[in-house]
């Protein structure tokens, strides 16, 4: 709340209310529409301000339900509003003196995402292989990676407000609606779902799973694949430290169901990653064991169906099944075979030759699509790198994996032994080893609900998880950052 303790941000306010009042008179003569609409966004702003630590959770949370309305750019519309409603925050912080709690990895990330906005610059100036007619694209991208600072900046300010744990469960009630979406799609007839969530078609009056893969609200199975995998990491974590460990168990293994469903290959490969890194720290021959039946189980499920056996089967028809199959007969394959892999090949073989035509600054933020000859994306994140930024943006790119990497290993080193931060961060890196080996084949970079969750997760990771006692009470009175 704004009181007399904050005469700065009274003397900017009432500066402000001249130009505000001529500008609701002129709305309200000319665009009476316009003018709802900044009364909505005022009592928005308003409730923001004085709910902050419900609202920040409620977007959070909210986000996993809108890349479906993405055709509506709802998604997009969102990210502003959260852009807008952080650096409003952070400002009237600011202005009336208050700290601004801010961590090194975030001053990191900060300068990350402004070093990105170079290729954003050189785009017009004729500095990078594409023109400044793709500076909208770059504009989109720059701004998508800006959003995923805010999320950092907007978590942090609820530092010694609430209890780390109590962020990280609250987070949990983003799966509601997927996984009620997800459950729809395996139990009812395409023809009774909404055209919305409905992907790759499905045989009309079979159920979704007897023609196609599950997204829930996420767009896209693989983009679903990778938020149920963070969940699945956050999910083990959770149960290891449970006073009632059944309703965890049943939640993992719920997950796990609708991860199966989606038939994500690469996703395999994630989970093993991840099993192998939780493994590493406590290796015994109950934990073994134990890990080794709940893979097998997976692909077990994974290959219930044909869909899936037929999945599985296509690793056989790659150079990664088939010795006798080269990287030029794949690409030869991949024409007509329909092989997701060989495709990737013949997608990455391509994009490559392009990248040497302007090896050190790329193409441009945003454009690999528009490299494609396809019009695809590359399905694989260092190739991305590679061909949008040149050398030097796929070295800032590697630079953040690596940085995400050290900064976890920095927490894990300070925590205490057997602790739950401990094995709350030593999860956060197996998931982003896991999450560094999916980029191989796959654009996890553009999933950007998963990147909301994970840099909130991210910025909690850094808290002081030893208090006891958590103040709720403002920041201090002296005007820096904290």
């Amino acid at each position: 709340m704004i009181n007399s303790r904050s005469p700065g941000l009274i003397f900017w306010l009432s500066l402000l209310s001249l130009p505000l009042g001529l500008g609701v008179g002129l709305l309200a003569g000319a665009q009476p529409v316009l003018l709802c609409l900044g009364l909505v966004a005022g009592a928005m702003v308003v409730y923001f301000w004085n709910n902050f630590e419900k609202s920040v959770l409620g977007m959070l949370i909210l986000r996993s339900s809108l890349d479906v309305f993405s055709e509506q750019q709802l998604p997009a519309a969102f990210a502003l509003a959260l852009d807008g409603l952080t650096l409003l925050y952070v400002g009237a912080m600011l202005l009336g003196g208050k700290k601004v709690k801010i961590d090194r990895f975030f001053v990191l990330l900060a300068i990350w995402v402004a070093l990105q906005g170079l290729w954003v610059i050189l785009l017009p100036l004729g500095g990078l292989g594409f023109d400044g007619s793709f500076l909208s694209s770059a504009i989109r991208e720059w701004v998508r990676l800006f959003s995923w600072l805010m999320v950092y900046l907007l978590v942090m300010q609820l530092k010694d407000r609430m209890a780390p744990q109590r962020v990280v469960g609250l987070l949990f009630l983003g799966l509601v609606l997927p996984l009620f979406v997800a459950f729809l799609q395996v139990t009812l007839p395409t023809s009774a779902l909404p055209p919305m969530l409905i992907y790759g078609g499905g045989a009309d009056g079979l159920p979704f799973e007897a023609g196609s893969r599950i997204n829930g609200t996420l767009g896209h199975p693989n983009t679903f694949t990778t938020f149920l995998f963070l969940f699945l990491g956050l999910t083990y974590w959770k149960q290891s430290f449970a006073q009632k460990r059944l309703p965890w168990l049943i939640l993992l293994g719920v997950l796990a169901f609708f991860f199966v469903g989606t038939k994500s290959l690469f996703g395999l490969m994630m989970l093993a990653t991840l099993i192998a890194c939780l493994l590493a720290p406590k290796l015994s021959l109950v934990n073994l064991i134990g890990a080794v039946a709940f893979f097998a189980l997976i692909i077990f499920l994974f290959g219930s169906s044909e869909f899936g056996r037929e999945r599985l089967g296509s690793i056989a028809e790659t150079p990664l099944g088939n010795p006798d199959i080269d990287l030029w007969r794949a690409i030869l394959l991949s024409q007509g075979d329909g092989n997701s892999f060989n495709w990737r090949l013949a997608q990455w073989t391509y994009l490559f030759k392009q990248w040497q035509q302007f090896p050190w600054f790329g193409f441009g933020l945003g454009v690999n699509k528009y490299v494609s000859a396809n019009g695809l994306e590359p399905h694989n994140d260092y190739v991305r790198a590679l061909v949008e930024g040149g050398v030097i943006g796929f070295t800032t790119f590697i630079g953040l994996l690596v940085a995400q990497v050290v900064h976890l290993l920095q927490l894990i080193r300070t925590s205490v032994v057997g602790s739950e931060h401990r094995a709350f961060c030593l999860t956060l890196l197996g998931i982003s080893v896991s999450l560094a080996v999916g980029m191989i084949t796959e654009n996890i970079f553009t999933h950007t609900t998963l990147f909301f969750y994970w840099w909130a997760l991210l910025a909690v990771a850094g808290w002081n998880w030893q208090k006891t006692q958590v103040s709720v009470a403002a920041p201090g009175t002296d005007n820096k950052w904290e």
